[in-house]
C-alpha cells in the first residue's frame, strides 16, 4: 500500500532501503528520541524490517524515491493506534515529518477505522511537538515518568487525533 501527497510518498520498506536506513540511523538525534539502537547496524535494520511490531512505512521523496525517514503505527487495545517517526538529518526542516504524519493519521483513522490515533513526544523534543501540532494533533497533557528510554524514566507530552479532528 502507498500513501502520498505532492512531496512525499509512504510505501512499504524494501530490502534495497537497508543501506539508507543504516546511514540515517547513525545520526545521534534519532536514537536520542527513539528506541533505535546505537550504534545502528545492518543487522539491526534487517531485524527491524522483519519485525511485525508495527506497520511501518518508508517516507520517500515522491520524485526521486530517496529515503527521507520512517513512520510506523503500533496497534494498541481498544482501537487505538500510536505513531512513531524519524526523519534523516538532511531532510529535516522541510515539513517531511508533518506531511507523513498527516497522511498516516488519515489512513489510520479513516481507512483502518481506528477510534484514536496518538503520539507521545518527550517533553524536551520540541521538534516532534511542532510536528504533532502542525499535523493537527491535540495536546492533552504531560504524562509524568511514563516512558523508559535507555533505562531512564522520562516525561512525555501526549497528543491525539480522532476522526472528528480531520
Amino acid at each position: 500500500m502507498t500513501l502520498e501527497d505532492d512531496v512525499v510518498r509512504l510505501r512499504p520498506f524494501e530490502e534495497g532501503d537497508v543501506p539508507a536506513i543504516v546511514a540515517a540511523c547513525q545520526d545521534p538525534e534519532i536514537p536520542r528520541w527513539t528506541a533505535v539502537p546505537s550504534p545502528y547496524t545492518e543487522a539491526d535494520a534487517r531485524a527491524w524490517l522483519e519485525s511485525d511490531e508495527e506497520e511501518s512505512f518508508a517516507v520517500v521523496d515522491r520524485a526521486s524515491d530517496e529515503l527521507l525517514g520512517s513512520i510506523g503505527v503500533r496497534h494498541l487495545d481498544g482501537g487505538i493506534g500510536e505513531v512513531g517517526y524519524w526523519v534523516k538529518r538532511e531532510a529535516r526542516g522541510r515539513g517531511v515529518a508533518t506531511r507523513a504524519l498527516g497522511l498516516v493519521a488519515r489512513w489510520a483513522l479513516v481507512d483502518k477505522g481506528l477510534g484514536r490515533f496518538q503520539l507521545r513526544a518527550d517533553v524536551a523534543n520540541e521538534a516532534s511537538q511542532r510536528v504533532a501540532e502542525k499535523a493537527g494533533f491535540v495536546r492533552e497533557g504531560v504524562l509524568r515518568s511514563s516512558l523508559v528510554h535507555r533505562g531512564e524514566r522520562r516525561d512525555v507530552i501526549m497528543y491525539s487525533l480522532v476522526r472528528e479532528d480531520l
